[in-house]
Formats: C-alpha cells, structure tokens, sequence
C-alpha cells in the first residue's frame, strides 16, 4: 500500500505522454531541437547516436511493412469484383497517383529544396549507383524473393507480395472447400502480421520525438539556421502540390458534369477531420456519410471508400516524389531520369500496401529513397517535419478517394439516388439531366445486397 502512492504518478505521466498527440510530439521536438542545435552548437552533436536508433527503427520496418501491407491489401479485392467498379477504381487511383508524384517532382525540381544543405555524416557517405532502368525493370521478378527481402530490393519484394495477394484473393475465392478454408486461414495470419508490425510502428512513433530531437539538433549544430529555408521550400513545395491535385480532381469532376458545389459542401467535413487526424482510415466513417449526402450508392462507395483508404494515396504521392528530390538535393546527387522513373513507379506500386494511418507515408518515402540508391540519414530531415506535411497529404488523399468515388457513381448506371438527408434531397435539382435519370433509373445494382467494407 505505501509504494502505490509513489507509483501512479510515474504511471500517470507516461499515460500523459502517450495521450499526448504525436503531431504536438514531434512539433515540440522539431522547435526544441532547433534551439538546442542553434544555442548549444558543436556539444550537440553528441546526440547524434539517438537519432541513429530512430533511423535503424525505421529501415527495419521497411520490408515487413511492404510485404504484409501489399498481400493483405490486394487480398482483400474479390477476383469477380476486380471487374467493373474495382477496374475503374484501380485504374482511376493509380492514374492519379502517377500524377501526383509526377507533380510533386516536377515542382521540387523547379524550387530545389535542400540544395546546398548537408545531413549529419553525410560527407562519409557516397550514394549507390543506380542500376540502368532495364535492368531494374527486369529485376523487379525475383528469382528468390526471400533473397530479395535480405538484399532489400523493394520492386522485386513489391512484385512476389502482390502475387502472393492474387493468388490469396483466388484461393479465398475458390470453389473447393478445403482450399478456400485454407486460404481464409492464411489470409487471418497476414491480419494478424500487419496488427503486428502496426504495433511496433506506434512503438517506434513513441520514440520519434526522441530521434527528431536528436537529428534536428545535430543538423543545426553542424550548419545553423542555413537548414531552416530548405525546409521551408519542402513544406511550399508539398502544399502546392496539393493545390494543383485538387485542381486535378476539379477538372475531372466538371469534366464528368459533377457539380462542385454538391461535392465539397458534402466533402468539407471529411476533408477537415482528415486535415485534423491525418488518418485516411481513421476518417473512413465520415468520407461514407458524405458519400451519402452525395448520394452515391452504397454498392460503390461501400467498395471504392476502404480500398481507396488503402491503394489511394495522391498527397502521400506527392510528399514522397518531393521529399526525394530534396534527399538527392542534399545527399548532392543529381537523379537521373531513370532514377525519377523509377521513383515513380515505387511511389505508385508503394501506395498500394501504405496503410491509411499517421506516419505510414515515412515509410513509403524510405522505399523511394532505398530504389533510388539514396543515403538514408537526409530522411530524418524530412520526419522533422513530417506531421506538417502529414496533415495536408492526408486531406488529399481523402479528397482523391471522394472524387473516385463520385466519378465511378456517376460512370456506373443506378449508382446515383436522392441523398437519404432531407437536407440534401433539393440539391439532386441542381444536378446533371443524366444524374436525375441515373437517380430516377431502378438499375440492379441499387437492390443489391450492401458489400461489405474492404
């Protein structure tokens, strides 16, 4: 009884830390470590060890992430359903996110973020050649995934994951009994694998202020306020991309005759608690009631909205396409164009296996880096400001999951009905003449059973 009192406030003040929000953590830790590098300057760097763990934490978690992610994410489509709705929402999230890494390259190449600024130690660094293109494209089949794993080739380990995915889709989906028995119980040990690996990223994520306190304050130390500007180009250059993705969406909307006043009225809400969250996942609940307010049949969005949280990630694109121009930037490597091609391709096969959580788009930035041949300490330049750059990637990517959304209901017939808010149901006036025959059409999708989510 007289050590409990002495207890529950260490307890009590982890707790505390734990339910602290991470954004505020590692903003915190970002001011914090600034200070300390500009006010105590060369000492500092003895910090530097602290940072490396954070480092290390996050290359291991790299494969695990890659291979569990992709087969469970590309298991989870029905063989039958990959027809139809699941091709156009495929095809419509990988297209747009080829642009926006595309956009995001494009416009760090214009600004040059990172130019002229040098990570900790990276003058005992020399970055890997990278391969020529026609080689890494035929690369990318392994002719031993498990050696693959252990080299770190991320194409080769992407494309033995994504097969292991199809295949586990067809099994589940197989007529024998035993096999689709078989295939239901693998397909429960790779959801328990992800749980596992989510488990420790939000470990390691505890650790995080930790390590961008260390590297911040190193990186100050060594070169001073001069890190501050490329930083401030990085984050310029992330939120315009952006900008221009949601114009994309704009233009692809007036381009189907989607009224736009319809669409962000219903898709303000979600835009905002994923801006706020900065979980595509966590914001699932709310992009299905704009879906609704929208009045977007449940056949679609009860599909296109969880895969969506999964394959589509366009702001996560958009971050990592720039982020890598400022690694190379600062690592002092020209890309070529190979290397960009090739950057975006992981970018775009990457978004497929990145869950829709804070902190996952790190990951799929280590990936690009990794290809590329990059040094990998100029990441933790990047995770100082990852959660600025997080809240606004993720509204995009809920905005793009929304505008597929919508596009596919629109493409699809009887996919479209009068919104079940009465609040909404006068906004159906203002619509397309081909939306109120589509809402006005009993097509056989709409007395169809409600697909189940994922």
């Amino acid at each position: 009884m007289a050590e409990h009192p002495s207890r529950t406030p260490g307890r009590s003040l982890w707790r505390r830390y734990l339910d602290f929000p991470l954004i505020y953590k590692l903003a915190i830790a970002l001011v914090a470590g600034a200070a300390t590098g500009l006010l105590v300057g060369e000492p500092a760097t003895a910090l530097q060890p602290l940072g490396d763990v954070f480092l290390r934490l996050l290359q291991m978690l790299v494969m695990p992430l890659v291979v569990l992610t992709l087969i469970a994410g590309v298991s989870s489509i029905s063989p039958a359903r990959l027809g139809g709705i699941g091709l156009k929402a495929l095809v419509f999230y990988l297209a747009t996110s080829a642009v926006a890494i595309t956009a995001g390259i494009l416009l760090a190449l214009a600004v040059s973020p990172g130019a002229g600024l040098a990570a900790p130690g990276q003058a005992e660094q020399s970055p890997e050649k990278a391969p020529p293109v026609t080689e890494t494209l035929l690369n990318v089949i392994p002719e031993n995934p498990f050696a693959a794993l252990a080299e770190g080739n991320v194409l080769a380990v992407m494309f033995a994951a994504i097969a292991a995915g199809i295949a586990l889709a067809f099994m589940r989906a197989g007529t024998d009994e035993r096999v689709r028995g078989l295939g239901e119980l693998l397909r429960r040990g790779v959801d328990a694998g992800v749980e596992l690996v989510f488990l420790i990223v939000r470990g390691v994520l505890h650790y995080a202020p930790v390590g961008v306190f260390a590297l911040i304050a190193v990186v100050m130390a060594e070169t001073g306020a001069d890190a501050l500007l490329p930083l401030a180009k990085l984050t310029a250059v992330v939120y315009g991309g952006v900008a221009v993705q949601i114009a994309v969406y704009v233009g692809l909307m007036a381009l189907f005759g989607i009224g736009l006043r319809r669409f962000f009225g219903a898709a303000r809400e979600p835009m905002v608690t994923a801006f706020a969250t900065r979980s595509s996942s966590g914001t699932l609940p709310v992009s299905t009631r704009a879906a609704r307010r929208m009045g977007v049949d449940e056949g679609v969005y009860g599909f296109t909205l969880p895969l969506g949280a999964t394959v589509n990630m366009d702001g996560t694109a958009i971050y990592v396409g720039a982020a890598t121009v400022f690694v190379a930037n600062v690592a002092g490597v020209e890309l070529t164009v190979g290397q960009l091609l090739m950057v975006v391709l992981v970018g775009v096969l990457a978004s497929i296996g990145t869950a829709g959580v804070p902190g996952a788009g790190l990951i799929m930035l280590s990936l690009a880096v990794t290809q590329a041949g990059l040094p990998f300490a100029p990441v933790a330049l990047v995770a100082g400001i990852d959660a600025i750059l997080d809240m606004v990637r993720t509204m995009c990517n809920v905005t793009g999951d929304l505008t597929g959304t919508r596009i596919i209901a629109r493409t699809e017939r009887g996919m479209m009905h009068e919104p079940e808010e009465a609040g909404d149901s006068g906004r159906t006036q203002g619509a397309a003449p081909e939306e109120r025959a589509q809402a006005a059409s009993p097509g056989p999708a709409e007395g169809s059973a409600p697909h189940p989510p994922g």
